[in-house]
């Protein structure tokens, strides 16, 4: 199940079970009183979550029949939130007492709070240090170089225009977290079709359910096989070494979201970030030039774009401060990562410059819930995007950037096509 479902159905059964009854028709309007926020103006935050965050960074979002929703859109404010360990973010909080939600369901780190959090998040740290993080990086180069290959392959077959969301920013991370997780090579195009499933926003809310299902199955399934013949990826490894610690539920749990979270998020930096790129050349011929220009551009598009736009909802156990405002218990506060990055008191604010000595983001999240796998996204970005601008440097958008079309309400935020063009690439 999406974040966005999960919690929709949170909050209505949540205000069912306070209620004792409802009338159907205001229900209906929960999905639009949540889901708001994930609109933006481009690639950029309303002006209306701009103008909440410049006059209260935390700001009740939505007060339904009892249940309080706030939401936090300053840097300081999430920071705080997302740090604050009394907060929980186990979903079933959220329906008032434990067992009202179907946790077979969801699974992973994120809607989990410790210990079993710590447990299972132990399990995952070793395999994302950066040491073991290095061992990847061949791969990874040679997995960008054949996806380059890819790309001109297609322009040349279509007269120069390609769509580098399907030919590079897909499958490039796709093909490392299928190598990662310990895939095998004959799942992977059926493991391909459920992935592209997920990020098809056209089939709407029931159908990403069903796509999200469908892949989650799929990784619950190869946890199974692999427990009887373990892999050489990162499922194998757990368990060859803590088999007898965790059960297939959890470790599919952790896959999935491992999965998720290396998939899906760099998939839309790549995109999101290589169409920021081509609309400021200098940049473009930087990465291409030198070497150290990298990590500051990689670091600025991670605070401008922080594709991931809601942060894992918290649970507020007892009454809380949170800026100026006391929060009850038994509310529900999202952290709005876009919003918070840009957030001028503490950050860069809105304009997008790596020229800047640091670049304070959120992107990644903060606290024990920060992205497991960060080191492993800015690996994969800081290799993509100097060998995309070396190999085509002539690059350009075949659209104008306006004409773009984003996810609409999506969780990862990004585009759903990149149609550029490659100036020279001809069939011969």
């Amino acid at each position: 199940m999406s974040l966005l479902s999960t919690v929709k159905t949170a909050v209505v059964r949540r205000v069912v079970a306070r209620s004792g009854g409802v009338d159907l028709t205001k229900l209906d309007r929960v999905p639009e009183r949540l889901s708001w926020p994930l609109n933006r103006h481009g690639i950029d935050p309303t002006p209306r979550l701009t103008r909440m965050r410049d006059a209260d960074p935390v700001k009740l979002h939505s007060s339904f029949m009892g249940l309080e929703i706030w939401l936090v859109t300053g840097y300081d404010e999430a920071r705080d939130v997302l740090a604050n360990s009394t907060h929980s973010t186990d979903i079933r909080h959220l329906m008032g007492k434990s067992g009202d939600v179907e946790t077979g369901d969801i699974g992973g780190l994120g809607f989990t709070d410790p210990p079993k959090h710590t447990q299972l998040r132990k399990l995952l740290t070793p395999e994302f240090t950066v040491r073991r993080l290095e061992r990847l990086k061949p791969g990874i180069e040679q997995i960008i170089a054949e996806q380059l290959d890819e790309t001109e392959a297609a322009a040349l077959a279509n007269g120069g225009v390609v769509d580098l969301a399907q030919t590079f920013a897909f499958p490039v991370p796709f093909r490392v977290i299928c190598d990662l997780l310990g895939v095998a090579d004959e799942q992977r195009e059926r493991f391909s079709k459920l992935a592209s499933a997920r990020f098809d926003v056209s089939q709407g809310g029931m159908g990403a359910v069903g796509a999200i299902g469908g892949s989650r199955e799929f990784l619950l399934a190869e946890t199974a096989r692999q427990r009887e013949n373990p892999g050489p990826g990162l499922i194998g490894q757990i368990l060859r070494e803590h088999g007898d610690e965790i059960s297939d539920f959890d470790l599919g749990g952790l896959a999935d979201g491992a999965f998720t979270g290396g998939l899906e998020t760099s998939a839309s930096m790549l995109a999101l970030g290589t169409s920021v790129l081509l609309q400021h050349r200098e940049l473009w011929k930087s990465l291409a030039e030198d070497p150290d220009s990298v990590e500051p551009i990689v670091e600025e598009l991670l605070r401008h774009l922080a594709p991931v736009q809601i942060a894992f909802p918290r649970f507020v156990k007892e009454d809380t401060r949170i800026g100026r405002h006391l929060v009850k218990k038994g509310s529900i506060v999202l952290v709005h990562l876009p919003a918070a990055s840009r957030d001028p008191r503490s950050t860069q604010g809105e304009a997008f410059c790596p020229a800047r000595e640091s670049s304070t983001h959120l992107a990644f999240g903060h606290g024990m819930h920060r992205c497991v796998g960060a080191e492993l996204g800015r690996m994969e970005l800081r290799a993509a995007f100097p060998a995309l601008a070396r190999r085509f440097p002539d690059l350009q958008l075949a659209i104008d950037p306006s004409d773009l079309d984003y996810h609409a309400k999506s969780i990862v935020y990004g585009v759903e096509a990149l149609p550029v063009r490659l100036d020279g690439i001809v069939e011969q």
